[in-house]
């Protein structure tokens, strides 16, 4: 007899939910994407959906149509009626036996929740400090995959030494990104982030971001960043969907700007507000 057992309960095998043999939670076969409102408008809406199509295509999930996902965000968000919203919603390959080849005709999974956010503005006034931590990722960072174990991890070691971020730094020494966010420098007043290759994420923050600096005459680079050049820049922040632009004081315990959140980024934070 074929059987299961969830918790404490035994069941015959052939009596499982479909949601138990779903390959996201087997193999974190499936592609996820966060989005979020202002005062009742989602944000970058378009940016987002290319970016989650790209996902697809990249791993192979062929049968979605991501004109009917994007129906069902502004449907579900127009219902939420939550004026600031953060939008989470993935996709995975289906639900089947566990095998790491699936069948042919395996249906998609959908699953989407729109919860309310909370003010970003105590930390965007203060900053806040983050760690590094080994960046254990697998190389095709580009896709957003649900298969976030190594930045959980990395987060939740910044969590234990205190800080608000984890920012994950590669075998050769170079930072690539937060655990869940894009990181820049301001070094001799030019803004520097990570080159955007298979190893991080296309953050669409990161984009406004760039463009916000090229709005206000703030130099920038896409060049990598040592730990030793963070640790001495004028100003550090990170760029997160759901707060934007966060100011970073602390870095590895090492005080950045004074200690507190610095001009540019100050201005950076004004420009992006042009967009939202």
């Amino acid at each position: 007899m074929q059987i299961a057992m969830i918790n404490d309960r035994v069941i015959p095998y052939e009596q499982l939910e479909p949601a138990y043999l779903d390959r996201g939670l087997y193999f974190g076969d499936g592609v996820y994407e966060v989005l979020r409102s202002y005062n009742g408008k989602i944000f970058a809406l378009d940016e987002h959906m290319n970016r989650f199509s790209h996902s697809l295509a990249a791993i192979g999930i062929e049968t979605v149509d991501v004109n009917d996902i994007r129906d069902h965000v502004l449907d579900a968000f127009k219902k939420s009626e939550i004026r600031n919203a953060r939008i989470y919603f993935h996709i995975t390959r289906g639900s089947s036996s566990r095998s790491h080849s699936w069948p042919d005709d395996i249906k998609p999974n959908f699953f989407m929740t729109i919860t309310q956010l909370e003010d970003s503005g105590k930390v965007k006034a203060n900053g806040i400090a983050v760690s590094t931590y080994p960046d254990l990722r697998w190389k095709r960072c580009d896709i957003k995959s649900l298969n976030l174990l190594a930045n959980v991890l990395a987060y939740q070691d910044a969590k234990k030494k205190g800080c608000d971020e984890s920012i994950l730094v590669n075998d050769a020494g170079f930072i690539t990104e937060g655990s869940s966010s894009s990181f820049f420098a301001i070094i001799n007043g030019s803004l520097r982030t990570t080159p955007l290759t298979s190893n991080i994420l296309p953050s669409i923050t990161r984009g406004y971001v760039l463009k916000a600096a090229q709005s206000i005459g703030v130099p920038f680079e896409e060049k990598s960043i040592t730990t030793e050049q963070a640790k001495s820049a004028d100003e550090l922040f990170i760029a997160v969907t759901t707060k934007d632009i966060v100011p970073i004081v602390k870095f590895d315990d090492v005080s950045i700007s004074d200690g507190r959140p610095g001009k540019i980024t100050a201005r950076l934070i004004e420009q992006f507000k042009q967009y939202t």
